[in-house]
């Protein structure tokens, strides 16, 4: 029996609808070689049924089963038996024994967006991204935060400060509207954005203000008052920012610069995705008001940390709650600890619960029309598992009935699988599915750069593995909207990651983090993500050659006018292959090919292959590829899509000869390659 031959996946070629409704009857199918097997049988609990063998080809034999489905998980793998052997599939792959934790899934009824099924997204950390609008800057000791004043740095290319938190570049939506045009020719089709609403952070992972966007993002249209003293403690006296964020105008100039960026971004067919920080909030948010800025403004009721008769006293929890704690009890929980990020209290506060539905709902609907959520640390939200799973269930019910077509993606590191069963999140940041394995892989860093593994460096078993094991995890529908990234906000670039310096900045210096940098291996890692299933996600800069050790120094600005403009051609070129080719949206993925710094794997879907080569290693490699297992025929010619090597890469047309399903391709340091065949329309010209 020919085990790679073996294959099944969730996708439309062998789940039939791919996304059916509850009690809908489907139709699977199992993959084997040509007249290879005797029996294929699904199984489901302790039962076995017999498939039947539908299609007759060349090279692989089909077989199907009809199956009715209820208002439940269906979950079911494969029996293959030949002569004496026999062979179980499952999610993982082929195995010697059946093991239902790698069971296929599939949840009547769950459904993904379509738009979000292998979108190309882009993330921007608005501050650092471009500055459209001078007149909305943070000002230098504009307001205190975190013992001492913010600060607005002059010097666009300055590297962030090891204590960044208040430091303000001066990007803001304005800057995202003036370069949608660069956004549009790169490619992009969707933006995620950090969090944009009132906060006193440049991150914005401390909400002051859920239901505004944050005015030194947005629109000043009322400005004046006081910065605060120098030597003040809190921002009792910081007239300027309060009437900055607290003025109902400069909030709703915010808001409304905000409709009109989402309309003007739809109008090109972007879609767009908020930042959902529900877990906790800041110390500036209304409802606590440690900072006193509403305390001086009369219109907002008093906040929990000001009065014991605050509105909002149960959305905190207070260890101190006797009456004579107020006013300024600062005994509340905080996330890790921290009094900058007080906990939200959910299982005290319906009213809190409520509002953040609320929250949840009003952006994805008119006017504001946002395209769907990510989480902030979604799995550490209220203090217990059993409400955590209660209230992301409520919330997907609200947010989908409200923008059906709202996609819901989770901030998770580990096995999120207890939240992907359809009834929850749509699917999360594949840090475990793609960012760590393809990083160990193709650099042996981990993804903060605080440790090197030359064991996992060009490790084909981590890499393939660690894959396959978190993918399982996911359902189909789930994996095709994964947000994959090389890089992010929290973690450092990954072009940096290909020096091999542990280290961060402040241990190092920032200057490191541009050295030594192999921009090859960096094509090599966009070429998988341009490919892989998912949602490729760029991270703004990435696409230039922007470097960084992590968090801050990962938040560095946009270089505009020092790209690395070969770079970003590269990454136009990927994305255009990416949009252009069929099978690599929603297509099946099957691993060809894996040694020591060597990777092969196919997207496949109907009758249309593409296969992806890549040689990690400092030697010249000749690869030999069994195309023929994606449905590549036997005999003919594949031709190249792209070629990225040492010293840049090419688009240059070149042919490669399959002889007996199999094609051998040299492949020099540091490179890969995307390949087709060419069809016998083409062979005909």
């Amino acid at each position: 029996m020919n085990r790679d031959a073996l294959f099944c996946d969730g996708t439309q070629d062998y789940v039939i609808p791919a996304e059916p409704k509850i009690n809908e009857k489907i139709r699977l199918r199992f993959r084997t070689a040509h007249n290879d097997v005797e029996e294929v049988n699904i199984l489901t609990g302790d039962r076995s049924y017999a498939m039947w063998k539908i299609c007759s080809g060349s090279e692989f034999d089909f077989y199907e089963i009809e199956w009715q489905l209820q208002d439940i998980p269906f979950h079911y793998s494969f029996e293959i038996k030949s002569g004496e052997q026999i062979w179980y599939f499952n999610k993982y792959g082929v195995a010697d024994r059946r093991e239902d934790y790698y069971a296929f899934t599939i949840v009547p009824g769950f459904s993904t967006p379509e738009w979000a099924k292998g979108a190309v997204m882009y993330q921007i950390f608005v501050d650092r991204f471009c500055n459209g609008d001078p007149a909305n800057d943070v000002e230098d000791g504009e307001y205190i935060y975190i013992g001492a004043p913010s600060a607005k740095i002059k010097d666009w290319n300055q590297v962030p400060a090891a204590l960044d938190i208040r430091n303000f570049y001066g990007g803001d939506l304005q800057g995202v509207m003036d370069k949608l045009d660069y956004l549009q020719d790169l490619g992009i089709e969707v933006i995620y954005f950090n969090p944009l609403f009132v906060s006193p952070s440049n991150h914005k992972y401390d909400i002051q203000d859920y239901d505004y966007i944050d005015p030194h993002y947005g629109k000043i249209v009322e400005d004046g008052g006081e910065p605060a003293p120098y030597d003040a403690e809190d921002n009792v006296q910081a007239t300027k920012y309060q009437k900055r964020v607290g003025d109902i105008r400069n909030l709703e100039a915010s808001n409304a610069l905000f409709i009109r960026l989402v309309e003007e971004m739809h109008k090109r067919g972007m879609k767009v995705i908020l930042d959902g920080v529900f877990n906790h909030c800041g110390s500036f948010n209304k409802w606590l008001d440690r900072e006193r800025i509403y305390d001086q403004r009369p219109e907002y009721p008093k906040g929990a940390y000001v009065s014991a008769d605050s509105p909002y006293r149960n959305f905190f929890h207070f260890h101190d709650a006797r009456e004579e704690a107020w006013p300024y009890n600062a005994s509340y929980d905080g996330w890790w600890g921290h009094d900058t990020l007080p906990k939200l209290a959910y299982e005290d506060s319906p009213e809190l619960e409520q509002y953040i539905m609320d929250i949840g709902k009003k952006w994805v609907s008119p006017p504001y029309n946002v395209d769907g959520w990510r989480l902030d640390v979604a799995a550490d939200l209220g203090c217990s598992n059993e409400y955590n799973h209660m209230f992301w269930k409520r919330f997907r019910k609200e947010v989908k009935e409200a923008n059906p077509n709202a996609l819901i993606l989770a901030e998770h590191y580990g096995d999120p699988i207890e939240w992907l069963q359809g009834d929850e999140w749509d699917s999360v940041m594949n840090y475990d599915a793609f960012m760590e394995p393809l990083t160990w892989f193709l650099t042996g860093m981990e993804k903060h750069s605080d440790e090197r593994r030359t064991d996992l460096w060009g490790n084909p078993d981590n890499f393939v593995g660690a894959m396959r094991h978190f993918m399982a995890s996911m359902l189909t529908p789930s994996l095709q909207v994964a947000m994959n990234e090389l890089s992010n906000h929290d973690h450092s670039r990954f072009l940096t990651r290909t020096n091999h310096i542990v280290g961060r900045a402040e241990h190092v210096g920032a200057k490191a983090a541009e050295e030594g940098i192999n921009p090859a291996v960096m094509r090599e890692a966009v070429t998988v993500q341009m490919t892989w299933v998912g949602a490729p996600t760029v991270y703004y800069g990435d696409e230039v050659g922007l470097c960084g050790f992590t968090d801050p120094d990962s938040r560095r600005t946009y270089p505009w006018g020092r790209e690395d403009k070969e770079m970003l051609a590269f990454h136009k070129e990927m994305i255009r292959i990416h949009k252009e080719e069929k099978p690599i949206r929603t297509g099946s993925i099957k691993l060809l090919l894996a040694d020591f710094n060597v990777l092969a794997f196919a997207r496949f879907q109907g009758d249309e292959q593409i296969v992806v080569l890549l040689n990690n290693s400092k030697e010249l490699r000749q690869l030999t590829v069994p195309v023929w297992l994606c449905g590549v025929p036997k005999e003919g010619r594949m031709k190249r899509l792209i070629y990225s090597f040492e010293e840049g890469y090419t688009t240059a047309y070149d042919e490669y000869i399959v002889e007996d399903g199999e094609i051998v391709v040299n492949m020099g340091r540091h490179s890969a390659a995307v390949l087709k065949p060419i069809s016998k329309a083409e062979r005909l010209l």
